[in-house]
């Protein structure tokens, strides 16, 4: 099955979920995120039970079959759903999305932690058809949960394998959870409302920046999935029939993403516990906060039984939730330890030189300057100030969680630099951008004309109200493209920026291997920096599917030695000219070697084509 008609056909089971989900009552907005999960959850419970391929068929047939019935069922003019329109947001997404997938489809994998754990979980479920196991020690992080490399990998199996469609099927978690948001839009007329969203879902790119969307990490992944199910709450909120199972989908998504979400849950959580006291009276409050309780606890379970099989199946486990893991680091961490890593991060996250401190002065002067507005100008009296306060507190909680997990479940060689820290705080930082931009859309009294049907280009206060809501308008549109075509060139550039890293130039010089292995392999790399922090084997582990790849740049060796060291691989690959390396394989092997794969025999290194 070709690339294309492989995409076709994913799509189509896509749309028999979504199509179901309309008829459910499930909003049109949050129809393609919540199918999405849901076939993750299905998903993970075949690759639970060991049948991850057959899962994929199943998952993916019950949607082609749901798309067939709905259309059989237009046919005869049954079961049709009414037509939501098409709004000047829909044409945003759907234009710059597909700008950005196809630029996606043409990118090349660099990123360390790509090599590290996600790229590599995909190719593991891609080719084996099941979880890692204690023997698979391809995997190094085994209590990650496999949410996002199962979608992905179900979404391979249909097309082909490569990193580029990698990164489109990612892509479309991260756009189908942005699109939720325009579910709290009251009136999706309003061009002003849908452009400071479309803003908001362009400017949160530029606080993505550390990682870009060309990698797999799921930095961006997360916040967008918990601003989805808050839209979600915000829509159901008088439909506790529909905001429950919402409520249970997302924690398990969200949980089932990566151990860290356990912050966006607690998130979800107050916030679904507000909206349900604040809809409900007497004892339907209490029947409201059981059913959240409830939904909460069903969506932990998934988590709970990845946990249970991360503690049976291995015996250490990097990054695992464990109370003797975190007694055990502690341990090896003097109190004078700790509290320096407390003053580096303390100081890092006051500096306003740094993006995500930036990022928050942002929202909180965006916030309490449209509250002003609002109130002096409009004469509306509105909590955005609340909404300030709000998201700080949640960043200060956010920070507490992020400091326990440098002193809890880093190396000090690692927290001490604070690994990561940029990318982990964007994060929150584009939680509170969405949350403020949500709230600030969903204000609709500065609307001169409150009633939605009687809006049209006469209903403003004055012909200067009008001129700054057309202005503004532009304005937001403008930065939207704007910084939506930025990150594209942006990704486009850094594609051909990274033509000569170690990744590409392993692509330049053999093929990758496909077939799960033990072979040792050798990777000649001339940057020393790429051995010392061991990209070098991850890249090497990924590209030739084997446990047993390691770097190496030092050959400041005797014949004698340089020739044991070669004996003990399998394989050697030089992906660029290392002159040391050339030199003694002329003296030892007599061999011109420059750049290339090489099966290693006892006396000749064999070229690989």
């Amino acid at each position: 099955m070709t690339t294309w008609l492989g995409g076709i056909a994913y799509g189509l089971g896509l749309t028999g979920y979504t199509g179901a989900l309309r008829r459910l009552g499930v909003n049109p907005y949050l129809r393609w995120v919540t199918a999405l999960l849901i076939q993750i959850l299905l998903l993970y419970g075949f690759a639970m039970g060991g049948q991850l391929t057959l899962g994929i068929r199943v998952v993916t047939g019950i949607g082609w079959g749901l798309a067939v019935l709905w259309f059989l069922l237009g046919l005869f003019h049954r079961g049709q759903l009414p037509f939501v329109g098409l709004h000047l947001f829909d044409f945003w997404m759907v234009a710059l999305g597909w700008a950005m997938a196809a630029v996606l489809a043409r990118s090349p994998l660099v990123h360390y932690d790509n090599f590290s754990h996600w790229a590599v979980m995909v190719k593991f479920l891609y080719f084996t058809g099941h979880l890692p196991g204690a023997a698979d020690h391809l995997i190094s992080f085994t209590s990650y949960p496999p949410a996002t490399a199962l979608l992905i990998t179900q979404f391979l199996h249909w097309t082909r394998f490569s990193e580029g469609l990698m990164l489109v099927a990612q892509f479309g978690l991260i756009w189908a959870a942005a699109y939720a948001v325009f579910a709290v839009l009251r009136d999706r007329t309003r061009a002003l409302t849908a452009m400071i969203l479309c803003l908001t879902i362009a400017g949160s790119l530029v606080f993505n920046v550390a990682i870009r969307l060309n990698n797999l990490l799921v930095d961006l992944v997360l916040p967008l999935l918990a601003v989805a199910a808050l839209a979600g709450v915000f829509v159901y909120r008088r439909r506790p029939w529909l905001l429950w199972p919402h409520v249970a989908l997302f924690t398990a998504g969200l949980l089932l993403v990566k151990n860290s979400a356990t912050f966006y849950v607690v998130v979800l959580a107050g916030y679904a516990l507000v909206v349900s006291w604040q809809n409900s009276r007497g004892w339907a409050r209490v029947r409201q906060w059981g059913g959240v309780v409830v939904a909460l606890s069903a969506g932990a379970g998934p988590f709970l039984l990845w946990q249970h099989h991360v503690q049976t199946t291995f015996t250490l486990s990097k990054h695992e939730i464990s109370a003797q893991a975190y007694q055990h680091q502690l341990a090896g961490e003097s109190p004078q330890m700790l509290l320096r890593i407390g003053q580096h991060f303390l100081r890092h996250v006051l500096d306003w030189h740094q993006l995500s401190t930036q990022g928050l002065l942002l929202i909180n002067a965006v916030l309490l300057g449209a509250w002003l507005i609002i109130w002096l100008v409009n004469g509306h009296r509105n909590r955005l100030w609340a909404t300030a306060l709000l998201i700080d507190g949640l960043t200060l909680l956010y920070d507490a969680s992020l400091l326990g997990m440098y002193v809890l479940s880093m190396p000090y060689a690692e927290a001490i630099l604070l690994d990561g820290i940029e990318r982990y705080r964007a994060s929150v930082v584009i939680l509170g951008l969405f949350i403020g931009a949500m709230v600030l859309v969903v204000i609709d009294a500065t609307f001169y004309e409150q009633t939605f049907e009687k809006r049209d280009s006469r209903s403003f206060a004055s012909i200067m109200s009008k001129n700054a809501y057309q202005l503004s308008t532009l304005v937001a549109g403008f930065f939207a493209v704007t910084l939506m075509y930025s990150e594209i060139t942006g990704t486009t550039f850094t594609n051909r920026m990274n033509r000569n890293t170690l990744p590409r130039q392993l692509a330049r010089t053999s093929r990758p291997w496909h077939h799960l292995n033990h072979r040792k392999v050798l990777v000649v790399d001339e940057q020393a920096v790429d051995v010392d922090d061991y990209y070098a084997g991850y890249v090497g582990r990924y590209y030739y599917f084997t446990d047993q790849a390691v770097g190496q740049e030092n050959f400041m060796l005797s014949p004698a030695a340089f020739d044991r060291v070669i004996q003990h691989y399998d394989y050697v690959v030089i992906p660029e000219h290392h002159r040391t390396f050339t030199v003694l394989t002329q003296k030892v092997y007599h061999q011109h070697v420059v750049t290339g794969l090489y099966r290693v025999h006892r006396h000749v290194l064999e070229r690989q084509d």
